[in-house]
């Protein structure tokens, strides 16, 4: 999938080698087609981001595969809700089925109260179009990473209830806007995810881990003895991303760096938010269709450090 259009910019000799005949297209009206054809399908591969729910989002070669989990979509729902209460003892409720190269690409939401957006894979197998119930898979430390996501917003609730009213009070009183829950459950599938940020976690964190341990253990175990187990002694900013993603609220405006610094900057000071790295991104409108992608060329970014 391109995510990204890069245009290169050639050398003075080309230039003044190709001139003549481009002046010649021009005059005849051709270059300047040429030109507004090729912005045109660039702009119609974006979508307005408050409009965008998840249509027009492709897998590489899936197009037959999604016609036949399409036609057996019960029976997909089923095998991967089955998966996920077997494998990770979680119910889960299923979105979108999207078919890629070897099967269909099922996105997902937790019901529990650690809550996290996830996807399995389904195999269908492509002489019989048949679906391979018992090849149920994921990516291998995803849904694990959505669960360690999920517990942190559970444990650290405060802190996390903190930074989603900030973030809400910035695009109340800023022109900017976040993302749709609807393409959240639709094709987001990436662990603990809001409309303004999603997080990333490493499996190598220390201080969650006893906290992943019990509750993998005892889905049933009380928030308090969670949060008792929790070891904020071993804590590493590395370990924990908050990947802030705001959109400009209108179409054709560049993004924002006065935004972008005011975020930054009350992330330095702000009290009682979540420790970890953060990654603060300013886009313009657009969202790419098939890929879901929002940070493009024109996209600024900066990096906080909360250690306290």
């Amino acid at each position: 999938m391109n995510r990204k259009n890069k245009w290169i910019i050639y050398g003075i000799g080309l230039s003044l080698l190709l001139g003549g005949c481009m002046d010649m297209d021009n005059a005849n009206g051709n270059g300047v087609d040429e030109k507004e054809s090729a912005q045109n399908e660039v702009a119609a591969q974006y979508e307005r981001v408050q409009d965008y729910k998840g249509e027009g989002y492709t897998l590489n070669n899936g197009e037959e595969n999604d016609k036949i989990a399409e036609a057996k979509s019960e029976e997909v729902e089923k095998a991967v809700k089955e998966f996920f209460l077997e494998k990770y003892k979680t119910e889960v409720k299923v979105h979108n089925l999207v078919g890629n190269v070897d099967g269909v690409t099922v996105f997902v939401e937790s019901t529990g109260p650690v809550h996290f957006y996830s996807y399995a894979i389904v195999p269908i197998d492509q002489g019989t179009e048949e679906i391979v119930t018992g090849g149920v898979r994921t990516q291998e430390g995803e849904v694990e990473r959505g669960i360690r996501e999920g517990l942190y917003k559970l444990i650290l609730e405060d802190e996390f209830k903190n930074l989603d009213t900030y973030l809400e009070k910035v695009v109340s009183e800023e022109k900017v806007v976040g993302r749709t829950i609807e393409s959240l459950q639709n094709v987001g599938g990436s662990g603990n995810m809001t409309p303004y940020y999603f997080m990333s976690s490493l499996n190598t964190d220390e201080a969650i881990k006893p906290v992943y341990e019990l509750y993998m253990e005892d889905h049933e175990t009380n928030i308090d003895t969670l949060k008792q187990a929790y070891n904020p002694k071993l804590f590493n900013v590395d370990n924990l991303r908050i990947n802030i993603m705001l959109f400009m609220e209108t179409e054709n405006v560049p993004p924002s760096e006065m935004v972008m610094k005011r975020v930054a900057k009350d992330l330095e000071e702000l009290s009682a938010i979540p420790q970890g790295t953060y990654r603060v991104a300013v886009n313009d409108n657009g969202v790419h269709k098939e890929s879901f992608e929002g940070f493009k060329d024109n996209s600024i970014e900066q990096e906080i450090i909360r250690k306290e």
